[in-house]
């Protein structure tokens, strides 16, 4: 392939990513679009990176030694170093991988992991080095958990420990990505005080859709997040954490999740103020995501109850739509404070 073939061929690759995105995460897909070249391309790669890995883990018709296998090798397509190559990895993930015609947006991009992987390898040096790192500690992570509850074939997570040692390697490991990318050129201070905070940023973001997808996560991929202990406080199987009757104690330990994620926003918010706007990075591309949090916690605070009952805990479109309407105007760091305490009392919109 001459040199103009492999660039129009990693340009269409590219474009691709860029529509499986919208496909797979609302967060991302506005936090994407909000980006500038050549961060855009940066962080959509590193999320379907870690994408791939994320369905891996949450597909309950695959036997947990068999994901802690796949996650295994995934890590090792991930090492340059290692000769495990991309159509080992399509051979061994092919025959848990569902029909085309019954392929959802996750799995497609599971199917089209070669894709990926290639328009990832045609990155510069730095950011592919600085992403690579992170995108191998998350699928490595993944491989313990699955291995550590192969035998109760889910996720049972015992203590807020676990819970938040889970979302580190779920979230937390984005965040680093996420700040290698950015702090790139900042200043040791401000570089420092970025990965300060970066934990803060992501563990808010997983403990959120924690609180809000209990329903969904038990009954889609027999995984139960919320802490074993707590819920034993509250007289409540771990097995039945959505029977009717267990609907008043599990909502008390999605209170106590809630009440964890909130002690994260100052932190988090911190991390915004001094993130720095270069190579293609923007303010609006992470404020948002994590306003829509803060309006999602006030929905959560409202109503955890219909986490259970309905699971249908979210952000209304009008107030997504709201908020995206606030930046097309113009937001600066100090306007963040204040865009936080009117989210956190009532919709955006109203």
């Amino acid at each position: 392939m001459t040199t103009g073939q492999h660039d129009v061929t990693i340009e269409a690759d590219l474009e691709w990513c860029y529509e499986a995105v919208h496909g797979v995460s609302r967060t991302f897909s506005i936090t994407v679009d909000r980006l500038e070249e050549p961060m855009a391309r940066h962080i959509c790669l590193g999320y379907l990176l870690c994408r791939v890995a994320d369905t891996i883990e949450d597909a309950g018709h695959i036997p947990p030694a068999t994901q802690t296998e796949l996650l295994t090798n995934y890590n090792r397509l991930l090492d340059p170093t290692d000769g495990y190559d991309v159509d080992r990895f399509m051979a061994d993930v092919e025959p848990w991988l569902p029909a085309p015609e019954d392929r959802d947006d996750d799995w497609t991009v599971v199917a089209e992991t070669p894709r990926v992987l290639r328009t990832f390898e045609a990155l510069a040096d730095e950011p592919r080095e600085i992403m690579r790192d992170p995108v191998r500690e998350l699928v490595g992570g993944m491989a313990m958990f699955t291995d550590r509850y192969a035998d109760e074939g889910g996720l049972r997570l015992q203590t807020l420990e676990e819970l938040e040692e889970y979302c580190w390697y779920a979230a937390g490991t984005v965040g680093t990505l996420i700040t290698g990318l950015v702090a790139r050129g900042a200043s040791g201070e401000r570089a420092a005080e970025l990965r300060d905070n970066a934990r803060a940023f992501a563990l808010l973001l997983q403990l959120v859709n924690i609180a809000k997808d209990v329903q969904r996560d038990y009954h889609e991929e027999n995984n139960v997040y919320l802490p074993a202990e707590w819920l034993a406080e509250e007289d409540v199987d771990v097995e039945r954490v959505t029977d009717a009757d267990n609907h008043g104690g599990v909502t008390n330990v999605i209170r106590r999740v809630i009440g964890r994620a909130e002690g994260y926003l100052d932190d988090a918010q911190r991390y915004l103020e001094v993130v720095p706007e270069h190579r293609g990075n923007t303010l609006s591309a992470w404020a948002i995501p994590y306003l829509l949090a803060v309006g999602t916690l006030r929905e959560l605070r409202e109503r955890p109850e219909d986490v259970v009952r309905e699971g249908n805990v979210k952000v209304s479109r009008a107030e997504v739509y709201a908020l995206l309407q606030q930046f097309e105007h113009g937001v600066s760091r100090s306007n963040l404070e204040e865009l936080r305490r009117e989210m956190a009392e009532k919709p955006l919109h109203q």
